[in-house]
Order: C-alpha cells, then sequence, then structure tokens
C-alpha cells in the first residue's frame, strides 16, 4: 500500500505540475496586448470545426454512391447517381484536408511568435541571473533544457488547441450519428470502446512518461559530460585522458540507451494493447452490420458507411495516443524550462533604482563583509576609500579577496554588510545597467566570443566605427599582429578564443575596454599573460588611459603596480596596510617582504 501511495502521488504531482505548465503557456496564446494574434486563434479554430464538419459528413457520401450502385437508398441520392456521389465524396474529403491546411497556415503565426516570446524570455533571465548560478551551472545540461523546452512550446500550442478538442468534438458527432442512424447498441460499443482506449493509453503513457524522464535526464547527463570534455579538451591533452574522457562519456551513454531500451519495449506494448482494443471494437461495430445486412434491415451502403466512420474513429484514436504522449512529454520539458525561468535572480534592481551620475569617479568601500558562502567569509570590513581620478592596486596572497573586491564594486553579488558607493550613491540603489555602462573590466582571463577580432573589440561599445575599432587596437599593441593575420579584422578566434594566444586574447580584451571609454576602470591582473616587453608598452597604455579615471587595479606581479597612487595589501578579507611603494617598502612589512620575494624568484629565473 504505502509503494501504490506514492506511485499515486507521483501522479498527481505530475498532472498538477502539467496544469501549472498549460496555465503558463496560455498567455502566449491568447495574449491581452495582441489582438492579431487573438484573431488568427478565433479563424483557425472555425476553420477546424468547418473540416470537422465535412468530415462526419463524408461517409454518408460514400454510402449514398455504394447504395447507388446497388439500386438501393433514396431517391434524391439515386437521382445523382453513383459517379455524381463518388465526386462528391471526393471533393468532400478534398476540402477536409485543404481546411485543415488552412488551418496550420493562419495558425502558424501565432506559433513562431509564441516560441520566439519564450525563447527570448528564457534567454534574458539566464541572463538576470546571478554570478553564483552561472559558476555552478552545466553548460551542456542548460543548453538541452532550453532547447527541449522551447521546442516544446509551438507543439503544445497546436496540438492542445487542434488535437485534443477537436477530436472529441468529432467523436461526439460521429457518436450522434450512429445513434439516430442505427441503435443505441452501436453507441454503446463505440462509446465502450473510446472510453478503454483512452483509459489504457492514458494509463499507460503515464507510466512512460516516468521512463522517458529518466531517459531526458540520462541524455542531458551525456550532453553535458560530452561538452565540459570538449570546453576543457587542452587539459584533456595535457593529462592524457581521452580514454578517461570517452569511457565517462560511454557510462552516461550506457544508462541512457538502458533508459531508452525501457521507452521503447514500453512503446510496443502501448501500441499492440491499442491494436487490441481498436480491433475488437471495429470488429465488434462490423459484425452487428453484417448481421443487419443479412436481416435486410441495413443496406450494403450501411455497413460500408459504419467501415468509414470505424476507420475515421480509430485514425484520431491513434494519433490521440502519440499526441498524448508527445504533450505529456512536452510539458515535461517545458516544465524543465519553467522551473528555470523560476530561478530567482540574486541581484536585483529596486523597484525605485536610479540612474548612476558618475560625476567624477570616486569609490568607497565602507565597511564591507562578504562571503561566498555564509561559513566562509572572504572580506571582513573592508573600508577603502578611492578618491576620483586616483589608481589604487590591491594586493595580497592568493584567496586574500583581491578579485571579490573587483566583483563587488561591479555588483556581481551584493555585500553582506556596509556599503559601495560612487560618487555617494549606493551602487544597490541604481541600475545594474547605468552601473555596467560606467564601468569598464579587463578580467585575468579574457573570454572571446567565437566571431571574428572585429566583433570582440567592437563588442566594448555598439556602433563603433571600423576606425575607432583599429584605433584601439593599435594602442594595446595588437593591430600589426591583426594585420599580419591572411583575414585580418574578419579572422575568426575560434571557441572562447582558443585560435589566439593568451596574449593575444588579453590584448584584444584590453582594446575592448578601451573602446568602451568608462570613468571608472577594473584592472584584474590585466597584463598576467603578457610577455615582460609587450606588458611595459600595455602598461603604458593603460596608464595614459587612466588619466581622469578612476583606476582600481588587482595585481599579482607588484612590479605593475608600483607607480600606483595608493596600494592596498590584503590579507584575510583585512586591509593590513596601505600606502605609496617607496612608502610601504620603507615600513618593512607585509608588502615589503611580498616585493622581495617576488624579486628574488625574477634573480631565480
Amino acid at each position: 500500500m504505502r509503494g501504490l501511495t506514492k506511485t499515486s502521488e507521483n501522479l498527481d504531482g505530475t498532472k498538477i505540475q502539467g496544469l501549472n505548465v498549460i496555465k503558463r503557456v496560455v498567455p502566449y496564446l491568447w495574449p491581452d496586448d495582441q489582438l492579431w494574434v487573438k484573431q488568427r486563434v478565433v479563424a483557425a479554430l472555425s476553420v477546424l470545426f468547418l473540416a470537422k464538419l465535412i468530415a462526419v459528413g463524408t461517409p454518408l457520401l460514400y454510402k449514398g454512391a455504394v447504395d447507388a450502385l446497388a439500386g438501393e437508398g433514396s431517391a434524391s441520392m439515386l437521382a445523382i447517381g453513383a459517379v455524381g456521389l463518388t465526386l462528391a465524396y471526393g471533393f468532400a474529403r478534398l476540402m477536409n484536408v485543404g481546411f485543415q491546411q488552412l488551418r496550420d497556415v493562419i495558425f502558424a503565426k501565432v506559433g513562431q511568435r509564441a516560441l520566439r516570446a519564450l525563447a527570448l524570455e528564457t534567454f534574458t533571465h539566464i541572463h538576470r541571473l546571478s554570478m553564483r548560478y552561472h559558476i555552478t551551472r552545466k553548460t551542456g545540461g542548460l543548453s538541452r533544457i532550453i532547447e527541449r523546452g522551447v521546442k516544446g512550446v509551438e507543439f503544445l500550442l497546436r496540438f492542445l488547441l487542434f488535437s485534443i478538442g477537436p477530436l472529441l468534438i468529432e467523436l461526439v458527432m460521429i457518436a450522434v450519428v450512429l445513434f439516430f442512424l442505427f441503435d443505441v447498441w452501436y453507441l454503446a460499443v463505440v462509446v465502450g470502446t473510446i472510453a478503454l482506449y483512452i483509459w489504457f493509453t492514458f494509463t499507460v503513457t503515464e507510466w512512460r512518461v516516468k521512463i522517458r524522464k529518466v531517459m531526458n535526464d540520462q541524455d542531458t547527463d551525456a550532453n553535458q559530460k560530452a561538452i565540459d570534455s570538449l570546453l576543457n579538451f587542452e587539459t584533456v591533452k595535457y593529462f592524457g585522458a581521452e580514454k578517461r574522457e570517452a569511457d565517462r562519456y560511454d557510462g552516461a551513454m550506457e544508462q541512457y540507451v538502458d533508459a531508452a531500451l525501457k521507452t521503447s519495449y514500453s512503446l510496443a506494448f502501448l501500441n499492440f494493447g491499442q491494436s487490441v482494443l481498436i480491433t475488437g471494437g471495429l470488429v465488434a461495430v462490423m459484425v452487428m452490420a453484417a448481421m443487419g445486412v443479412e436481416s435486410g434491415a441495413l443496406t450494403v451502403g450501411d455497413f460500408v458507411m459504419v467501415n468509414a466512420y470505424m476507420i475515421q474513429i480509430t485514425m484520431p484514436l491513434n494519433f490521440l495516443g502519440t499526441v498524448y504522449r508527445e504533450i505529456r512529454q512536452a510539458l515535461v520539458d517545458m516544465g524543465a524550462m519553467f522551473d528555470l525561468l523560476e530561478q530567482p535572480s540574486e541581484v536585483t534592481d529596486k523597484p525605485d533604482a536610479n540612474v548612476l551620475n558618475v560625476q567624477g569617479g570616486e569609490v568607497v568601500f565602507d565597511g564591507v563583509f562578504f562571503g561566498y558562502d555564509a561559513e566562509r567569509p572572504i572580506l571582513r570590513g573592508v573600508d577603502l576609500p578611492i578618491a576620483a581620478g586616483q589608481t589604487v592596486a590591491i594586493v595580497g596572497s592568493s584567496g586574500s579577496g583581491k578579485s571579490t573586491i573587483g566583483r563587488l564594486l561591479f555588483r556581481f553579488y551584493d555585500v553582506g554588510d556596509g556599503a559601495i558607493r560612487i560618487d555617494g550613491q549606493d551602487i544597490r540603489d541604481v541600475t545594474q545597467v547605468s552601473l555596467h555602462e560606467q564601468i569598464g573590466v579587463v578580467p585575468q582571463d579574457t573570454v572571446l566570443f567565437n566571431d571574428t577580432i572585429r566583433y570582440n573589440i567592437a563588442y566594448g561599445r555598439e556602433g563603433a566605427s571600423f576606425e575607432e575599432i583599429k584605433a584601439t587596437a593599435k594602442a594595446a599593441k595588437i593591430h600589426d599582429f591583426i594585420e599580419s593575420l591572411p583575414d585580418g579584422y574578419e579572422t575568426t578566434v575560434g571557441e572562447r578564443g582558443l585560435k589566439l594566444s593568451g596574449g593575444e586574447k588579453q590584448r584584444v580584451g584590453i582594446a575592448r575596454t578601451l573602446l568602451k571609454d568608462p570613468p571608472i576602470l577594473i584592472l584584474d591582473e590585466a597584463t598576467s599573460a603578457l610577455d615582460t616587453e609587450t606588458e611595459m608598452e600595455i602598461q603604458n597604455e593603460l596608464k595614459g588611459l587612466g588619466h581622469g579615471r578612476t583606476v582600481l587595479t588587482i595585481a599579482h606581479r607588484l612590479s605593475t603596480i608600483a607607480d600606483a597612487d595608493r596600494i592596498v595589501v590584503l590579507e584575510n578579507g583585512v586591509v593590513v596596510e596601505q600606502g605609496t611603494h617607496d612608502d610601504l617598502l620603507a615600513k618593512g612589512d607585509r608588502y615589503a617582504h611580498l616585493w622581495n620575494r617576488q624579486q628574488q624568484d625574477e634573480d631565480a629565473a
């Protein structure tokens, strides 16, 4: 009993989730602010209703043609003749198909609009999610969830509107015809067959949905393992782990195959069970009709018409099984996508958030506490004022919280306690868009789009001219390199920019930020991937860029920040000392120790 109760609860939960998904989809089908969408839906339904009327009336013409050939039937049918009735039958079938195709043409724009709107909403929402979410996500699994969910939108809209409801209408019409033209026993057999078929189909399909969900989970797992391995292609090669990765992927595929086989076996069982029920109902009705013909109560045309109606019933019923399975699968896929849409945005704008107004670019960290996890604090009451136009460098050992300060200033995360202000404005009180527009970042690891060099540099400012792109490339000391390439600025950089060296990627990243021309700069190990000669050249350009701007430099190589206006030494999330390079060396404390150790390492190298 305990196991049965659990299954029942799962079914109820699945149904509730399905209803919730349908409620989420309805606004895309019937939007309040899009009258043309409603008009198209109504027009499509009207055409569909005409198609069903014609479909139900078509077997009557078939009956008339047969009776005319047999010399039976009404005088009007005999007057039209077998040829005329056959032509009318063919025209009716053609009209039925034509109206169905017209329905699809009318509705196509509605379905595609819904698909586009939901895809955009999902894409936009993912970009709203916090850095915390994105560093824990699995790209392969996420992309597969979005792909399956978006594809399910049009299918769900189309078949909910044009399959389930119209099918029920057609079945009711046929049942009424059978009741009035024959007797209640024909209706009883047809209704009983349909009821058993629907019960069997829905019951087995609910069972199959669980199996299919397991198969999809395994498919997602295999896909994310494959993408993760390909994204780390170099690491795999470094450690000779090709076989290890292949075994890992094959293990995931083995579990997927097991689930896929169960899905195939259950589908065979479903199809055979449906055939048994449909064939049983068809044979029962045809036997009754044959007995009626033998007794003289029915004509041969009636026998043919009953057969036509039963075939007309069995075809959509077979389709019902497929549609219901696909709708249930679409609900599962879209449920996963809507769960993604329900992921809260950790960093959000206040309802009354203002646009950041940068006057000079003063940045103040006021008693900032922060930790990525509550049990692991990173910053412990950091007070750090940076005057407008000043260059401040933050140094310290790995894990001291240097890069965290840059992420908090850009508001990838919100501070746990304290505040960060720009020209007196708490960054939590301004819009994120306006904040990001005023800050330029050159990260330690520059990631590029799999597009051209021109596109990647132009990403710094929308609408930048080619001349401006080339000027910033020259300032970043990468123009000559780009010109030496066969395709120049139209050279494709590959996935994550892997066709370029680390230094080349870094210089493209610097050029991109130079093009943005922001009043506040964050340089997070901006020259860490460059050779010494190029680093010196870029440092000179960055110094020039920093004139009149507020610059926060996060550095590991102390020689790059020796001429900063102020150097802040951070250890364990606390500012332990600060001052100019000469002052800190004179103190002979933590900074002097770091400096001397780096000098010794460089001399040893």
